[in-house]
């Protein structure tokens, strides 16, 4: 079994990586996301898009690119507590930080086999999609759970004062 900590990868670990699972005909994965409180929702979705291939990149946002997207308060879960847990599940096999508004850089250096957002995208504004289907990729996208969110339960806290 492979330490958590060994799947938390810098870019150019990440391009070794990925050479690699394509030599081996490995099928790869890409998703992305905040996951600042990981749950139920985001390990439906995770194990979903695994299930896609036969390996998982997770593009990760740093806490600065959480900070821009989400507000001052965020993230509650600083990114190396975040990358860590995230690495912890079997069906994640790296972890990536990234620090950009958006994945696209880092999309268009690993370029997956099959990209993967959740349902409440479209394959027109998914960022990447472009460039994944111009390399003969595919782009999907999940269902998500309904009831879960990190926003929502940030808000349960907040109301009942917990």
């Amino acid at each position: 079994m492979k330490h958590s900590k060994e799947k938390i990868v810098d870019l150019n670990k990440a391009l070794q990586i990925r050479k690699e699972w394509k030599n081996n005909n490995e099928k790869v994965v890409f998703t992305n996301g905040c996951f600042d409180i990981v749950h139920l929702g985001h390990v439906d979705y995770l194990e979903q898009a695994r299930l896609k291939g036969s390996k998982m990149i997770l593009g990760l946002n740093t806490d600065a690119s959480v900070k821009r997207l989400k507000g001052d308060e965020r993230p509650i879960n600083n990114e190396y507590a975040r990358a860590r847990l995230l690495a912890a599940f079997e069906f994640i096999d790296m972890v990536i930080l990234f620090g950009d508004d958006t994945p696209l850089d880092l999309i268009s250096t690993l370029l997956p086999d099959v990209l993967v957002k959740g349902a409440d995208y479209t394959i027109d504004n998914i960022v990447g999609a472009k460039e994944v289907l111009e390399n003969g990729g595919s782009v999907e996208t999940i269902e998500l759970v309904e009831g879960f969110s990190t926003s929502s339960i940030i808000d349960k806290i907040r109301k009942y004062g917990l």
